[in-house]
């Protein structure tokens, strides 16, 4: 199997660069296009209403778009070399989806931060949130212990 688009999200967190990083280096190997997502909140009250915090609060898409700038980079760095970027507001899990369905893509790849931890076992985490409503192949790179 060969992987022609691959999406990756980032939060601009150390982790969330770790899984750019794998991603970048998966689509060198597959000669693939890499898309780096990223979600934003509007305002502050679309942000207060998701219970789980699991994942950096993106306020603005300016933020989100200096985020996937410099995500981009460091993809770049690591061997892709065809990348897109694409900005969502919403969730992080909304806007991946989002991202993966209108791109088509075949691979979804996210970090594990939040898999592990109280509030994800009892809320859910990002990364187990996509894995089940992914129509597309989903990879859980680790990038926190």
């Amino acid at each position: 199997m060969s992987y022609q688009k691959i999406v990756v999200g980032t939060d601009g967190s150390k982790s969330s660069m770790l899984a750019v990083e794998r991603a970048a280096e998966l689509a060198a190997a597959f000669n693939a296009t890499l898309i780096i997502g990223c979600a934003y909140y509007e305002n502050k009250e679309e942000a207060s209403k998701t219970l789980r915090q699991d994942s950096v609060t993106i306020l603005g898409d300016d933020i989100a778009q200096k985020n996937l700038d410099a995500a981009a980079d460091h993809a770049r760095a690591a061997g892709a070399s065809e990348v897109e970027t694409a900005i969502r507001p919403g969730t992080p899990v909304q806007a991946l989806m989002s991202i993966v369905n209108d791109n088509k893509a075949d691979l979804l790849i996210v970090g594990n931060r939040g898999i592990n931890s109280l509030t994800g076992r009892l809320l859910g985490s990002v990364p187990a949130d996509v894995a089940r409503q992914s129509d597309c192949d989903v990879m859980i790179v680790h990038t926190v212990k």
